[in-house]
């Protein structure tokens, strides 16, 4: 089904009616949560969505449950009227464009704590993040009901923390891990990316280049999580002037750490350049 007409909804329950009596007709829900400001990332979500689903739904909502306190809200980029122009192009259906009133009214009485998952990679320097990404994912997802919901495998740790919530809860909904859109060299795509300087951006491809080193090196037969954890770093110290934050090898998507390498598997790292952090992983089958 090819969309028409695009409709922007503030107000969760005429969201909702709609949506419900989309589904009893017998349609398909693709949901696509984000924050706004979409790039091509948030485009190949809504692409994914308008392929399998007869109905695809965009949220654009700055959350400020996720946001710790050397965390700017208030400079968080908006821009609603270019993001309708995206939404457009991908043939979306309906955008839910809330305010943080509507969504959590006097302020939220019940929260949702994540247990697992959190406490490594990004997640380890931002306590409470992941609480404020799955209370308001919950709440999307009763206000949306999707039957498919789109989620970037950019942010690997956000997407397994979704899929452990969905199982936990039983919440009768599909994770879509749609996967990373990169440049040509490899650089994967991201807002941040516009603060490099041009030898930073020049760098900056060197951080998927290190991964591919290390799925050669599995490829090869190499099972030691160390020595793959240096080649990684030998790579980067050499190529690049950013400084390692880290680079870790788990399993996925429970991000727990493995003596030996086996099942799915994560390649996660993040370096800081002077004015942007940048993150990239690779996730194996072995």
């Amino acid at each position: 089904m090819i969309s028409t007409n695009l409709k922007i909804y503030k107000k969760a329950n005429e969201l909702q009616q709609v949506l419900q009596q989309l589904k009893l007709s017998g349609k398909t829900i693709g949901f696509v949560p984000t924050m706004g400001y979409l790039h091509e990332g948030h485009e190949q979500l809504m692409k994914e969505a308008r392929q399998e689903n007869d109905i695809v739904v965009l949220s654009i909502f700055v959350n400020p449950l996720q946001f710790g306190e050397n965390e700017d809200l208030d400079k968080y980029p908006r821009d609603i009227e270019r993001d309708e122009q995206v939404a457009l192009k991908q043939q979306v259906d309906y955008i839910f464009y809330p305010t943080v009133e509507e969504m959590y009214k006097e302020g939220p009485s019940v929260t949702v704590k994540v247990e697992k998952r959190t406490d490594v990679l990004c997640g380890k320097s931002r306590p409470g993040h992941f609480d404020g990404v799955a209370t308001v994912v919950t709440k999307l997802f009763n206000i949306v009901g999707p039957h498919n919901a789109y989620f970037g495998l950019k942010d690997a740790q956000q997407v397994a923390v979704i899929e452990g919530m969905v199982a936990d809860f039983n919440m009768p909904v599909n994770i879509v891990r749609v996967p990373i859109v990169r440049e040509q060299d490899g650089l994967a795509k991201s807002s941040r990316n516009v603060y490099l300087t041009a030898e930073e951006r020049n760098e900056a491809k060197q951080l998927y280049a290190s991964l591919q080193i290390a799925q050669d090196l599995i490829a090869a037969g190499e099972r030691n999580r160390e020595r793959i954890i240096s080649a990684i770093e030998s790579h980067l110290v050499k190529y690049t002037s950013g400084t390692i934050d880290y680079i870790e090898i788990y399993s996925y998507p429970e991000l727990q750490k493995l003596d030996s390498l086996e099942g799915e598997i994560i390649i996660a790292l993040a370096v800081a350049f002077k004015s942007a952090r940048l993150i990239d992983n690779c996730i194996i089958t072995l």
